[in-house]
């Protein structure tokens, strides 16, 4: 029997202020990101300092909000909204947000970091890829607990019930509810494809990517896998994704706009590996010899 999600998105209320578990999945994916990241700079992995390495935290944290906000709205929302309801675009807690800007937004703030701490604009990336799955895990599993973005039918024994996805019925959702106990729903059951993306996006490039860069890799071998894990996994779950409703398939019954957004990363991670093969190898301070006056991390050729 399918899943039916009947999960609040309102964790706790403060007065008239609801607090969303989406919101709540950012922000646990920040922290985890910063704490880890700020271990890795500890052992020498970023020749920074505590508050320097804060800022660039921060300045990360306002690049996937902000770019991936915009993203959204320009890339999968009628630009009407510009005219119609301009505020939209701050309401984040509603759900909305695009990865490929989020990403554009961390680079923008990760170049401008790096010039300002005379850093390899790929050192800092390298650095960062392996924290981004934190919140990208986490993110996608704020949108299952949001009942958005779900996939196609299904038939398999996990298949979830989204009563978000049930709208045209005109149905309460206790209504929805007594009619899933009497197996009347059983047919609308979806892939929870929100989980898929938590396990893929999230778990699996985490850990592969966090055992990677245990040890220190060529300048752009780590950015260039994240690049085409997420572009491959991404690219693959659209295939069980309902696309965007109001965009739809872009050509031949099946590409996604998620997909064709996905295509450059891969063929980015492919040339970040390829480069690879003959940019140098970074050492973490604590293990260099470093000269005198020299703060930055040494490079050896592998």
């Amino acid at each position: 029997m399918p899943y039916f999600h009947n999960i609040d998105p309102v964790a706790f209320s403060l007065g008239p202020i609801a607090v969303h578990w989406y919101g709540i999945m950012y922000l646990l994916g920040f922290l985890g990101g910063w704490w880890l990241g700020n271990r890795r700079r500890a052992q020498g992995r970023l020749p920074v300092s505590y508050e320097a390495f804060s800022d660039l935290a921060f300045y990360a944290m306002l690049g996937v909000i902000v770019g991936g906000r915009i993203w959204y709205m320009l890339s999968y929302v009628s630009l009407d909204w510009i005219v119609r309801d301009p505020l939209a675009l701050f309401r984040v807690w509603d759900g909305g947000m695009s990865f490929h800007g989020g990403l554009l937004g961390v680079l923008a703030a990760g170049w401008w970091w790096s010039r300002r701490h005379k850093i390899h604009f790929f050192d800092t990336i390298d650095f960062v890829a392996p924290l981004v799955p934190i919140g990208l895990g986490l993110g996608r599993l704020g949108n299952f607990i949001n009942g958005e973005l779900w996939g196609k039918y299904t038939d398999l024994s996990w298949g979830v019930i989204f009563p978000r996805a049930l709208d045209a019925l005109g149905k309460s959702r206790d209504e929805l509810y007594q009619m899933y106990l009497a197996g009347k729903l059983n047919h609308e059951a979806r892939h929870p494809s929100q989980l898929y993306e938590f396990a893929l996006e999230g778990v699996v490039m985490f850990v592969a990517l966090w055992l990677y860069s245990r040890k220190p890799r060529p300048r752009y071998a780590v950015s260039g896998l994240f690049a085409l894990m997420y572009g491959v996994f991404r690219f693959a779950v659209e295939f069980v994704r309902m696309p965007d409703e109001q965009l739809g398939y872009l050509a031949w019954g099946w590409l996604t706009m998620g997909q064709v957004q996905s295509v450059p990363l891969i063929l980015i991670g492919l040339y970040l590996l390829w480069r690879s093969r003959r940019a140098p190898t970074l050492i973490p301070v604590e293990k260099a010899v470093i000269p005198a006056g020299n703060a930055g991390i040494q490079n050896t050729r592998t």
